[in-house]
């Protein structure tokens, strides 16, 4: 199986960063398992990579997105759409997911390639948008990411970027309209143009019956209606179908589900976006966490429920009740640093993941231990080594608690939180592997392992940490035989508690 191409600057590298989690959690709902999504995905991500590469050489022109052009993220899905196709083409078709490849061979696909004046609506609208602005109102709506970390990957003032994402969202509706209206259409459709675009302006106007009768009825006024409607939760689903196409809906929750996850493991993000403090680890955490999971679960049901008129379709309704395990964190592709990582094959080509339960439970524990270990422990909790000291108040320097997200016969992913008692301007978390697990791709830290001794230092964009939050990554490793549970966890160099 190829390899992903080495990032060449500190652009591309933040580029991998942001993007490669997405595009493999596109492509494991385009095909049949985990092997297969990994091959689809680094084929797109090789030639996606490529193509930006050729645009940013073009000469008076900077490496940023560009009108014209979309966002990274849903550029290379959209390379993971048209590989997809490519495949099926080719004769390789039995990798794909059934519904897509019926998607594929329809009419529905073709929009996505024909003239643009029959294209999504929001897809034209979103190409027609200054990059930044695009790339603002992808990762906030779609993405899920807090406002305080997109304000950071693009340079915004956080102050002002709820401000800045109004405007975007006014500025995307606009351009919408506009495609609605140079769309091709009957004379029924242009008569209720302008009624559409009055109704949609505000948040409290009542739709009139025979408005609602015609979207009812017409795919492309009720595709414009989730466009140009800004109030509500229908944007992101009307900008994730329409710039994504085939599991749009199903690509979204995804999301939502891995920035719940994010934030639920307490990252410094989750203050800055409620502008609440963060729960403290510990049981009432698991509770909120399960019941946001049946909660983010139920939204998905109302959701392909309200999007049915305009883009409801088997295939789609099939992609978004997907219960395939997500990619835990939307922080996106390993780029490490330091010592070389060991090269064992981590990409788990040869066994199915454990499908997730349909309903979360609300009272099963945080962390769940890997397969393959004999020992009494029960499942669910971490054998890190405690550190305690004598009886007393005394409160530990730090919390971990470590997660096994997935795991396959030669590999497992899994992600690392811990939660400090003092604030942090930098950070080292280093840990023992038990058998022999060895460490080969890790975000949102950099990674270095000197036998079974691992070390996570803080990426540039994570370092600060305050007082009583916690930090977060995640990795890939490798393991033969048992994967029990890391021990002696450490942060800078102080005894960390289990969490």
């Amino acid at each position: 199986m190829p390899d992903l191409p080495a990032p060449q600057d500190a652009t591309e590298a933040d580029l991998f960063s942001e993007c490669w989690d997405a595009v493999l959690s596109y492509a494991d709902l385009c095909t049949s398992g985990p092997a297969t999504a990994h091959q689809l995905a680094t084929e797109a991500f090789t030639s996606g990579l490529r193509e930006l590469r050729a645009v940013a050489t073009v000469p008076g022109r900077g490496p940023g997105p560009r009108p014209g052009r979309l966002p990274a993220i849903p550029e290379l899905l959209t390379e993971v759409r048209n590989t997809a196709a490519g495949w099926e083409a080719g004769g390789q078709g039995h990798k794909l997911d059934p519904d897509l490849r019926l998607w594929l061979n329809s009419g529905r696909a073709a929009r996505f390639a024909g003239p643009p004046p029959g294209r999504p609506i929001a897809l034209r609208g979103l190409r027609d948008m200054p990059g930044s602005d695009a790339a603002l109102l992808w990762l906030a709506e779609v993405e899920s990411l807090p406002l305080p970390a997109v304000a950071r990957r693009l340079g915004l003032d956080p102050a002002t970027a709820a401000d800045e994402l109004d405007r975007v969202r006014n500025q995307f509706r606009g351009r919408c309209h506009r495609a609605h209206l140079d769309s091709p259409a009957g004379a029924e459709c242009r008569a209720y143009a302008r009624l559409l675009d009055a109704v949609t302006r505000s948040a409290g106007a009542e739709t009139p019956a025979d408005l609602s009768r015609h979207l009812a009825t017409c795919a492309r006024c009720a595709e414009a209606a989730a466009c140009l409607r800004l109030h509500g939760d229908g944007l992101p689903a009307a900008i994730a179908a329409g710039a994504v196409g085939w599991g749009g809906l199903a690509y979204l929750e995804r999301r939502r589900r891995a920035a719940e996850v994010r934030l639920g493991a307490g990252r410094p993000d989750a203050a800055g976006a409620g502008g609440e403090p963060e729960e403290p680890a510990g049981p009432g955490r698991a509770l909120r966490g399960g019941l946001l999971a049946a909660a983010v679960l139920l939204s998905a049901l109302a959701l392909g429920v309200s999007l049915m008129p305009f883009g409801g379709s088997g295939s789609e309704e099939a992609a978004a009740r997907d219960d395939r395990r997500p990619v835990a964190d939307p922080g996106a592709f390993p780029v490490t640093g330091g010592s070389p990582a060991p090269t064992a094959s981590v990409s788990g080509d040869s066994a199915p993941r454990e499908p997730a339960s349909a309903t979360p439970s609300t009272t099963a524990p945080r962390t769940r231990r890997a397969t393959g270990d004999p020992g009494p422990e029960p499942q669910g909790t971490s054998s890190a080594t405690t550190g305690a000291g004598p009886a007393g108040p005394q409160v530990p320097a730090c919390q971990v608690a470590y997660d096994v997200v997935d795991q396959w016969p030669d590999g497992f992913q899994a992600t690392v939180t811990v939660t400090t008692a003092e604030a942090l301007t930098g950070w080292q978390v280093a840990w023992s592997f038990p058998d022999g697990q060895q460490v080969g791709r890790m975000w949102d830290a950099t990674a270095r392992q000197e036998g079974s001794r691992v070390t996570a230092t803080a990426a540039d964009y994570d370092r600060s940490v305050a007082a009583r939050s916690a930090l977060s990554f995640g990795f890939i490793a490798s393991w033969r035989d048992r994967n029990r549970t890391p021990r002696e966890f450490t942060l800078n160099g102080e005894t960390c508690a289990a969490g």
